[in-house]
């Protein structure tokens, strides 16, 4: 990889510190760069210094919740446009419902992926996003 090409860049917004460090791997073996953010406060300073290409985004956070990030992220036009994939416990179907009304483009159940299979899904929707 040359200099000029920049590596994606991935905000993983997640508490819990093993998955944490698993997406990081799995994103930094499939040539991706991880950034990470423990809470929404950390994670709405992070989007604004270094933007992200995708934000992959967990519900249930220390101090502000998922949603509450997402529609912090979706008002502002900055990082509107930013693609949002949730990854949660939560898989009742209002939470999903809720997501993606409030601009998630996916939202995948923590217990039904594999980080690999997570990855798959991350590359995809940009290579979407890129033929839009």
């Amino acid at each position: 990889m040359n200099n000029k090409e920049e590596k994606t860049k991935i905000l993983i917004v997640e508490d819990d510190k093993f998955l944490r460090e698993l997406l990081v791997r799995k994103l930094e073996s499939s040539d991706m760069e991880a950034l990470v953010a423990i809470d929404g406060k950390e994670a709405l300073k992070k989007i604004k210094e270094e933007p992200a290409q995708l934000i992959l985004l967990d519900l249930i956070l220390p101090g502000m919740d998922g949603f509450e990030i997402l529609k912090e992220i979706k008002k502002d036009p900055a990082t509107a446009n930013i693609p949002v994939i949730i990854l949660s416990n939560l898989g009742q179907r209002e939470e999903v419902e809720k997501g993606m009304k409030l601009g998630a483009d996916d939202y995948l159940v923590k217990a039904h992926f594999t980080p690999a299979e997570i990855v798959d899904k991350i590359k995809n929707l940009l290579r979407q996003k890129k033929a839009v």
